[in-house]
């Protein structure tokens, strides 16, 4: 094993590529009006630009870490790097939206290596006692870049135009360049199930396309039907069929991580789905880029908190009912925000988003517990990826909805009907669901 570098060196620069990944939708937000504007299409329409990074952010996420088992964390780290770039550059060079999406597609499918193997990375090359430090640097770092994201994104378009806001991210292949003799190249040489990773991106490609088909048209929504349709049954055939494939089976008939994965969806889905609403409303009513980013300054200083008052709710709640907490706080924070965007004051609209930073900052973590305390060790890091995988769905989830039901339920009823999506995906966890926090008894070793 590589020993760490001095300080905190390789803990702070996979912290800075980490928030150059998450710049990618935090930073491109807040320049949809921009970018519409420039482009001829709605900002309505223009919610692709992030619904699509979503969805190609989160399918990609699972895949990597069985690329990391093929060929080291070092290449598909970098790989994965050098693909958000490629992507940033070229969807901000495109001179058409549709170019410009495609381009945020392969953006988004890069930029997932970071969030799964720079965690990792950082967890091999520091020592059992200088762990815990290095990851909480990583984190608060990444997280620090993130919360000021449309802040930078409104002032780069202010200063250069929003082309700059969205190639920003390419800068993190800076960081690759730097860390590169300090990647681990080890494998584990277990093989990826192209097939069942396939039929997953497929089906959510589907789902997706469904769902912001009232604004994409008609061949937008039979496409996404073939999609759905082609891909699901399939999946779901192949899961029985082959039990340590992409999807394996001890996690998918696993009732409390099943719970736990779909109960964690409510913070992405309102985080993304406000992230593009309060840009949109605001727009509306004439707010610049810059100011808007500036609008929604608290809740970047909610975020750099928001670790330390989560980690102490998960150490007293247990994962299972902090991300029923988490999954309320989102349902409070959309509701908020729908009355603002009712009454066309921001106040809402920004409290709103400064109140989901604090179910997202819960539910990322619980999540990660639930799913550690409860799957065996040998398929842990599969359930990891693939939960985190879900997490980040279901952010694709929630700009979808309002990119495409805006036109007909206007931007409070798409929050109105996002509100109820995130109390319903709570409901069915127990509180018996690990609910502690402790590692549950072994099937045999209970009374």
């Amino acid at each position: 094993m590589a020993a760490p570098p001095p300080g905190n060196f390789l803990a702070v620069a996979i912290g800075l590529l980490s928030g150059f990944s998450a710049m990618g939708s935090a930073g491109a937000a807040v320049v949809l009006p921009s970018l519409s504007a420039d482009l001829g299409v709605t900002t309505v329409t223009s919610t692709w630009v992030i619904s699509g990074f979503s969805l190609a952010y989160g399918v990609s996420m699972a895949v990597y870490g069985r690329l990391a088992d093929l060929f080291g964390m070092r290449v598909p780290l970098a790989g994965g790097a050098s693909l958000m770039a490629v992507g940033a550059v070229a969807a901000a060079a495109a001179p058409t939206y549709e170019m410009l999406v495609a381009a945020r597609l392969v953006q988004g499918a890069g930029a997932a290596a970071i969030p799964v193997l720079g965690m990792a990375v950082v967890s091999r090359q520091y020592g059992l006692r200088a762990r815990p430090s290095a990851l909480g640097v990583t984190t608060g770092v990444s997280t620090a870049i993130a919360c000021v994201g449309p802040l930078i994104g409104g002032a780069l378009d202010e200063l250069l135009g929003w082309r700059s806001a969205i190639a920003l991210p390419a800068a993190g292949l800076l960081v690759v360049a730097m860390i590169w003799p300090r990647l681990p190249t080890d494998r584990s040489g277990r093989g990826l199930d192209v097939l069942g990773a396939v039929l997953v991106a497929t089906s959510a490609t589907g789902l997706i396309l469904l769902l912001q088909s009232a604004t994409t048209g008609p061949v937008a929504a039979v496409v996404g039907a073939l999609l759905l349709t082609s891909g699901l049954p399939w999946l779901v055939l192949r899961v029985p069929r082959v039990p340590n494939g992409f999807l394996p089976l001890a996690m998918v008939t696993h009732g409390p991580v099943v719970r736990a994965t779909v109960a964690a969806t409510a913070a992405p889905i309102a985080w993304f789905s406000l992230l593009v609403a309060v840009p949109i409303v605001l727009a509306e009513a004439g707010w610049e880029p810059l100011r808007i980013g500036v609008a929604l300054l608290p809740s970047a200083l909610v975020g750099l908190v928001a670790p330390r008052l989560s980690g102490r709710l998960l150490q007293r709640r247990g994962p299972a009912r902090s991300l029923v907490l988490a999954a309320r706080i989102s349902t409070l924070a959309l509701a908020v925000a729908a009355i603002g965007a009712g009454l066309g004051e921001p106040v809402p609209l920004v409290l709103g988003v400064t109140v989901v930073t604090v179910a997202l900052g819960l539910g990322h973590p619980a999540l990660i517990a639930a799913i550690a305390n409860e799957v065996p060790e040998e398929i842990r890091g599969v359930a990891l990826g693939l939960a985190i995988m879900t997490f980040f769905l279901g952010g694709a989830v929630g700009t979808a909805i309002v990119g495409g039901f805006a036109g007909l339920l206007q931007v409070t009823g798409c929050l109105v009907l996002l509100s109820g999506l995130t109390l319903l995906v709570a409901l069915p966890v127990r509180p018996r669901d690990n609910g502690s926090g402790e590692t549950p008894e072994r099937p045999g070793e209970s009374c």
